[in-house]
């Protein structure tokens, strides 16, 4: 079921869905459609790709009114719960606006301001997925973005999801459209006769989606290409071998491209590991799915000690990384790259998924060397703020001058020249 490497064998390559210049090209087809026709191209594709042939796309406030009536009290107590620990650690991300005098009477600062319009894109259809409303709306409202427009695909019947609709008021979408796919991001990069353009996108979907996103990049900002899910764990003699491999299926289950992987300096872990995988996977509702993705993207990978398992999780940059060892805080230091740590038994990947706070949108890919979590941060725009005193103009003007002629810009020294002769100028004249 599960192939067994060495450190060395471990393929970091990219994992990526094929997709071929002729289905690039119908996402450019779309996207400019949108651009073009607006509502008109939203109506032709949303009837087209979801079966759901629909004048307005806005979802009204009866609606989501009516779905907190097929949510069950215990699911919606759960969900309120998760908000409020979500919201709680994105609190402690915000930052604010800063000015530092100096002695000379200059002024340096920054201004730290929330994007006024952010638009979610939320997987659906046949799925509903609550938990990535709120990892995508809750930090954009505590960053204190007013405008919240959230994009999901239509059922065939024009309906959506409950448990969708519940977890977007809850998080604090300010609106809701009935549309999906490349069309979706199409409409909130470029606006349509209802739908207002947004400064960014954020939000999963399929690698239409993930294309469409980057296609539109430049035009607003995006929060991440995201590829498969992956999980690396590490483990030692200590860990249980049924949580190790309830671990990995976790992800596995996810996508038959997602990547599982055990890096352990223990043969005799290794070998139940892959007992508990093979029992585990067939009592799954979506064990065709993992098992494929273990047989394709997953391993064990046998290693000196843990030092070396470190070494290897490193180079790997995972989206979840799990600590199954001894003395998981020993190790903490020694992480240079993952999207997410998750340390000890009593840590797995799915309390970071749904429930603890910290968000679950993470790079993948090997992306963790350069790619944060979404975060309160990617709600900000930062303006520098520069006021300089008469004495320092004086005292640095020469030296400016000196480096804008030393890149051949004239105008830019003297932008600085005129200033400097006027004042010693005035103050001759005194």
């Amino acid at each position: 079921m599960i192939r067994v490497v060495k450190p060395e064998e471990l393929d970091t390559r990219r994992r990526e869905g094929g997709i071929e210049t002729d289905q690039e090209r119908k996402l450019q087809e779309i996207l400019s459609a949108v651009r073009q026709e607006g509502d008109r191209a939203l109506r032709r594709y949303t009837e087209q790709f979801d079966g759901a042939a629909l004048q307005n796309f806005r979802v009204t406030d009866g609606e989501i009114d009516a779905a907190y009536e097929r949510v069950t009290p215990k699911w919606l107590e759960a969900l309120r719960e998760a908000a409020r620990r979500i919201r709680r650690y994105h609190e402690r991300q915000k930052r604010q606006s800063w000015i530092a005098p100096e002695a000379d009477g200059t002024m340096l600062g920054m201004l730290i301001r929330p994007l006024e319009r952010v638009g979610v894109y939320v997987p659906g259809g046949r799925a509903a997925y609550p938990s990535s409303v709120l990892m995508n709306i809750l930090p954009a409202r505590v960053a204190g973005v007013e405008e919240v427009a959230m994009v999901t695909p239509p059922r065939p019947d024009g309906s959506i999801h409950p448990a969708t609709l519940v977890a977007a008021r809850e998080a604090g979408a300010t609106e809701i459209w009935k549309v999906g796919g490349a069309q979706g991001i199409a409409a909130l990069a470029y606006g349509t006769e209802s739908i207002r353009r947004v400064d960014k996108i954020v939000g999963p979907g399929n690698i239409y989606v993930a294309l469409a996103k980057r296609m539109v990049y430049g035009t607003v900002d995006i929060d991440m290409i995201a590829g498969p899910s992956e999980i690396v764990v590490i483990a030692d003699e200590t860990a249980h071998p049924a949580y190790v491999a309830a671990d990995l299926l976790s992800q596995a289950e996810h996508d038959p491209m997602a990547s599982a992987v055990l890096i352990t300096p223990s043969t005799a872990l290794a070998e139940r590991v892959t007992r508990e995988l093979v029992e585990q996977c067939d009592a799954l509702e979506r064990k065709e799915i993992a098992g494929q993705s273990l047989r394709e993207h997953g391993a064990i990978c046998l290693t000196e000690d843990l030092a070396e398992a470190v070494e290897v999780a490193n180079r790997l940059a995972p989206e979840h990384l799990e600590l199954l060892v001894a003395d998981p805080w020993r190790w903490v230091g020694r992480i240079k790259n993952a999207g997410a740590l998750f340390l000890g038994e009593y840590s797995p990947e799915p309390v970071g998924d749904y429930f603890a706070g910290p968000n679950h949108v993470l790079p993948t890919n090997g992306t963790a060397r350069f790619f944060s979590p979404l975060s309160v941060d990617d709600f900000l725009k930062k303006t520098s703020l520069i006021a300089y005193s008469r004495e320092a103009l004086l005292r640095d003007g020469p030296r400016v001058m000196a480096l804008a002629e030393g890149e051949g810009l004239g105008a830019h020294a003297e932008s600085i020249r005129v200033r400097l002769e006027r004042e010693k100028g005035e103050k001759r004249h005194e």
